[in-house]
């Protein structure tokens, strides 16, 4: 149940955080690869920095078995895998120190110990780009100028112009 669900189960009426409906649709693959939640993926910029948010990406948590004896109430912290590009691996053992200090302070206990870093490309998704507009004739231009020629907020106009623009030049 997220935050935003009633004890009844339902969700209540209005917005609703793209956020909460993201945890819920990545819980399962998240969870394959040991992480509880899609907090750290979504604060991996803020933790590691501008310097390493560009070249790194938290990649898996392998958390170590339970002792037999219970330990600290049988808990370990895990090992975080990150994968970095290139020479920036160096850097980023330098700064593990640091980076597991800010990933302990997001999870608000000592959930990772430590670092392992493998010098992989990264996986980027894939961003479709948007199709190419056809050039507007002369008058389908003129019918658009018409049509947002009364509009006083300047911004607003640019707009609705381009978007008058992107249909029109969309349409075969």
């Amino acid at each position: 149940m997220t935050g935003r669900e009633e004890k009844s189960g339902r969700r209540p009426r209005g917005p609703v955080a793209v956020a909460d409906l993201v945890d819920d649709a990545l819980k399962p693959a998240i969870k394959r690869r040991g992480f509880a939640s899609t907090d750290l993926f979504r604060n991996w910029a803020e933790i590691v920095g501008p310097v390493f948010a560009r070249v790194t990406q938290p990649e898996r948590l392998s958390w170590p078995r339970r002792l037999e004896d219970g330990g600290e109430q049988g808990f370990e912290p895990a090992t975080l895998t990150v994968r970095c590009e290139g020479s920036r691996a160096l850097l980023l053992q330098h700064e593990a120190p640091v980076v597991v200090e800010r990933i302990n302070a997001v999870f608000g206990f000592p959930a990772v110990a430590r670092l392992r870093i493998v010098q992989k490309p990264l996986v980027r998704p894939q961003v479709a780009r948007p199709p190419r507009l056809r050039p507007l004739t002369p008058t389908q231009e003129a019918h658009v100028a018409e049509i947002t020629a009364e509009i006083e907020d300047e911004g607003l106009k640019r707009a609705l112009v381009d978007l008058g623009r992107a249909v029109l030049g969309s349409k075969k």
